[in-house]
């Protein structure tokens, strides 16, 4: 599932060929995404100009004169900027053609992404909720300890709670909390303040350079340009389940915990 990286990698690679151009048609070919595409969009959308493209967690936000078209790529989803008369593939679901001569196109193999319209993307039910963006001021050590205090719940799954911090997702809290050196299966409210100002410090880090990196390409995800993202090459944990730890040499284990597949070091992590 493309995460914040992969998300904002998408946003920098389409942005350039999007701003100061209007929409000249919508071709919708496939409405069935997560949530049915509104059936005006086309109405909707053709004729404005692009204003900015924003990324709020996993959404992207394609601000137009008048609305936002919201953007999630869902598992397999991607966005990219291709010659309209590029052969459309199976998984082509809609083209949003610009006065470039150029088109967005959104393609989804399984169909869990989304293209929505909104008056006000901010106070839409699916944004309005969302913590704080990890790069921003707003998220920290200290935002963690505090929410952290009398939870239960593992350390992995309260990070990616969305209302705790938005877009740290399974591949990123995997890596920050190796990163960190705690152990994914440790009460989140266990955990020490000083540990807490430490993985915050990790999160920013490897998301920052997750994006300089273009994300990461594990399965179907390509950026805007059409180009798969190379961060995988720096992965220490997640997805090596059974291979040997780069800084200590042992087993990773793999186990799972909040329905996902998590990866840990049981000598680097505690």
């Amino acid at each position: 599932m493309p995460e914040l990286p992969e998300v904002e990698t998408t946003r920098r690679g389409i942005e350039p060929h999007l701003l100061g151009h209007r929409v000249s048609r919508v071709i919708v070919r496939e409405r069935r995404l997560r949530w049915a595409i509104p059936e005006d969009l086309d109405v909707r959308l053709s004729g404005q100009r692009i204003e900015s493209v924003e990324r709020r967690a996993k959404y992207l936000l394609i601000h137009a004169e008048q609305g936002t078209l919201i953007a999630h790529l869902g598992m397999s989803g991607s966005l990219r900027l291709v010659d309209p008369s590029l052969a459309v593939g199976k998984h082509d679901h809609v083209d949003v053609l610009l006065d470039s001569g150029m088109a967005l196109r959104y393609t989804d193999p399984r169909r869990f992404g989304a293209l929505l319209w909104s008056d006000d993307p901010h106070a839409h039910v699916l944004i309005a909720g969302l913590g704080p963006e990890p790069l921003g001021e707003a998220f920290d050590g200290d935002r963690l300890y505090r929410l952290s205090r009398g939870r239960s719940m593992a350390v992995k799954p309260f990070i990616m709670d969305n209302a705790v911090v938005v877009g740290v997702g399974n591949i990123y809290a995997s890596e920050a909390l190796f990163a960190a050196g705690i152990d994914p299966r440790r009460p989140a409210g266990s955990i020490s303040k000083a540990r807490y100002l430490k993985l915050a410090v990790e999160i920013k880090r490897i998301l920052a350079m997750a994006i300089e990196r273009g994300g990461t390409t594990l399965r179907d995800f390509v950026g805007g340009d059409g180009k798969p993202g190379y961060f995988q090459q720096e992965l220490f944990v997640y997805g090596r389940g059974g291979e040997l730890c780069k800084t200590c040499g042992g087993t990773l284990r793999e186990i799972r915990l909040g329905q996902r597949a998590s990866v840990y070091c049981a000598r680097c992590q505690r």
